[in-house]
């Protein structure tokens, strides 16, 4: 499984219904959508500023967690952008890959 590091902001709609949820139940719904994609929620924080709440989710592959970012914002009470997170493991393995690649005007 791949982690992905997902970013929520909550728009009008969305912070009406974390006032009626509270944030446990915000929790509870990302969790039950994340396992029926079998994924596993990681780890879910609050927090304010740009930035309503991360959430950590472990997902089968890129088009899971995709999905689950479109289903998210399709509704529109609450915008997210999923960021994919890489291990040291694999960002070594990326470092050691050679690359051709030329740059714009070379």
């Amino acid at each position: 499984m791949a982690k992905y590091l997902i970013k929520a902001k909550y728009m009008a709609e969305g912070e009406k219904g974390l006032l009626k949820d509270g944030g446990t139940g915000r929790r509870a719904a990302v969790q039950k959508a994340v396992e029926a994609l079998g994924g596993k929620l990681e780890d879910f924080y609050f927090a304010f500023g740009e930035v309503d709440a991360f959430v950590i989710v472990d997902a089968p592959d890129a088009k899971t967690a995709a999905a689950l970012s479109i289903a998210v914002n399709s509704v529109g009470s609450v915008h997210v952008e999923t960021v994919p997170l890489l291990t040291c493991e694999e960002m070594d393995a990326a470092c050691h890959m050679h690359v051709t690649y030329r740059a714009p005007g070379q």
